[in-house]
């Protein structure tokens, strides 16, 4: 028996030796072939080809690539909208390049990515170029950025959902009274709704206020578009969605011109075959965004402009184990030490900051500030607004020489909160846990799981919330040359569209990423330049090594479970990890 499980284990020791060596033989091979494409020349763009967009899942700030996609040529790779806008203005000045199609499957993005994509596709029509877009379905925001093309076309069975645009909010009181659980809350701004999920039933009268302006302002934003494109008057638009016409026979949208006409993808290949004056025998020459980008190349003469992405909720830092922290996320040290590098790196000239957060960790976008404002001090730090640049994003941005940002980029939200949550009740009734103390003063114990906060405990925390919202007033003051009293006047928590904050001087400039890097080059006065993407992405052995991490795959298990939950149960989990004063936007429910 002692030979036989020898035997077994030797055997067992064996097989793992072996997939090791195996293993490593295959992660060789795929950094040799990775490291022989790398080493290819450009690839070249036949004539008479078409640039496909395939708008599907949700758009990221910037392109990435997973290592799956070695193993699963298919895999849908995470859509970057500095590829998608590179590409088509790169498709405009390329001969080879006869018109772009766009195709809707299922594609969700924040208004004004959506807004900065319209734009370069109208700046590109300049070139008496054609778009067509297809779609089996489309959201209103799909819808929208379609109707810029020259023929919109729907599958015979496909809708349009076009209904407007609502804005639901979750509140969690109640439920979590149910396990014994409350919320001390703490904030400043009367317009600071964020904390509401925890403490109340339904939309105080300031946040149904401010999250009727900006879902209004975004959707006459879309109505105003697609009218103009489609000739359609707004007052038609809007009854075609008060009687939801999404509901009707796919052939009123023909009828109603809202699309040219109704195609099954088979047909529609045949549309555009015919558009590029091709046989019936003859393949479409399609190329995607990445193969145009890889193709195209721009000059590297000049200064460099710096352009460093932003995204996702400010934290302190990251914590990789917790469930709910895989998402991106802008860590404040990391943050910073990215701006010293940028700020000692002679070649740079200038940085555009590409924001797209609605903030986070007050401790931390304070930080964050005085970095960029170090950076300043060297050299010209352009704001570019994307999705978002609220509380914490704004804090952050206001002390740029510049700030641009789209219509319909959310931003402002300057205001502070602190929530701390007791569960006390929990423990003693629910759970008939017991704890007892010692300690040396009269609020050593401040913060522990077994006791509630007393009145003078919660004044003492209001008044570090309060000092907090002075400090980040004065520097928003400081950065948009205001007086402080003007900034109070126009914060109190107060969520605004790009299109408001400019009328109150919370930016400086209408435009996207294109507009702030040639702003930045003005304010460097470089007249040749060229820019950069920071930080660098992850090397191909890092992400393969970030496969392994068990806390992805439960992220996207526990976002798919909760649905519209997760969200205000990620940011439970992480209170304890994270800063308790937040500067922080309230949810919005986006958009079909």
């Amino acid at each position: 028996m002692k030979d036989f499980f020898k035997n077994v284990g030797a055997t067992i020791v064996g097989l793992l030796v072996f997939t090791l060596i195996l293993g490593a033989f295959a992660l060789i091979s795929i950094v040799g072939m990775i490291a022989g494409a790398s080493n290819d020349s450009k690839p070249s763009i036949s004539s008479n080809s078409v640039l496909v967009l395939q708008m599907k899942g949700s758009l990221d700030e910037r392109s990435t690539s997973s290592p799956l996609s070695f193993f699963n040529q298919d895999q849908t790779q995470p859509m970057g909208l500095n590829d998608i806008l590179y590409s088509i203005k790169k498709a405009k000045d390329n001969p080879n390049i006869k018109g772009i199609y766009i195709e809707n499957d299922g594609f969700s993005a924040d208004p004004s990515q959506l807004e900065e994509i319209r734009n370069a596709l109208k700046d590109y029509k300049s070139s008496k170029k054609w778009i067509v877009a297809y779609g089996d379905d489309y959201g209103s925001g799909s819808y929208y950025l379609a109707s810029i093309a020259d023929k919109v076309y729907l599958n015979p069975q496909g809708t349009i959902e076009w209904k407007g645009i609502g804005s639901e909010t979750m509140y969690l009181k109640d439920a979590l009274k149910k396990i014994g659980v409350s919320m001390i809350v703490t904030k400043v701004g009367k317009y600071k709704s964020a904390t509401e999920t925890y403490t109340e039933d339904k939309m105080s009268d300031a946040n149904r206020e401010q999250t009727m302006r900006y879902i209004t302002g975004i959707w006459n934003t879309w109505v105003k578009g697609v009218g103009e494109s489609r000739k359609i008057s707004p007052e038609q638009l809007n009854a075609y969605a008060d009687r939801f016409i999404e509901s009707e026979d796919p052939k009123v949208f023909v009828t109603n011109k809202m699309v040219d006409g109704l195609l099954y993808a088979d047909e529609m290949k045949a549309q555009v075959k015919k558009m590029l004056g091709l046989k019936g025998d003859e393949d479409i020459s399609q190329v995607t965004p990445d193969q145009l980008v890889a193709a195209s190349s721009d000059s590297s003469n000049g200064g460099q402009i710096a352009v460093y992405y932003a995204s996702g909720e400010i934290v302190d830092q990251a914590n990789p184990s917790s469930l709910f922290d895989q998402e991106n996320f802008i860590v404040g040290d990391e943050f910073c030490k990215d701006m010293e590098k940028l700020m000692d790196d002679d070649d740079v000239k200038a940085v555009v900051l590409r924001i797209n957060s609605p903030g986070g960790s007050a401790f931390a976008s304070d930080k964050m500030w005085h970095a960029i404002q170090q950076l300043k001090k060297k050299k010209p730090v352009v704001v570019s607004m994307s999705g978002m640049a609220a509380s914490g994003g704004y804090y952050m941005s206001c002390g740029a020489n510049w700030i641009v940002a789209e219509p319909t980029t959310i931003t402002g939200s300057i205001g502070i909160f602190g929530m701390i949550p007791d569960a006390t009740q929990l423990f003693s009734d629910k759970l008939g846990i017991k704890f007892d103390e010692v300690s040396t003063n009269k609020h050593s114990t401040l913060g522990a799981m077994g006791r509630k906060m007393t009145p003078e405990e919660i004044s003492y925390i209001q008044s570090s919330v309060d000092r907090g919202y002075r400090v980040f007033i004065s520097r928003v003051a400081e950065g948009r040359h205001m007086s402080v009293g003007r900034v109070n006047e126009i914060a109190q928590g107060h969520v605004y569209l790009g299109q408001d904050a400019k009328q109150i001087q919370l930016v400086d400039e209408l435009g996207g990423i294109n507009q702030a890097i040639g702003k930045a080059a003005k304010l460097a006065k470089l007249s040749d330049y060229f820019y950069r993407e920071y930080p660098s992405q992850l090397s191909f052995l890092d992400q393969l090594s970030s496969l392994g991490n068990k806390g992805s795959y439960l992220d996207d298990q526990m976002r798919e479970v909760l649905g519209d939950f997760y969200q205000p149960f990620s940011i439970l989990s992480r209170i304890k990890a994270q800063d308790a004063i937040q500067a922080r936007m309230p949810y919005i429910v986006l958009y079909n």
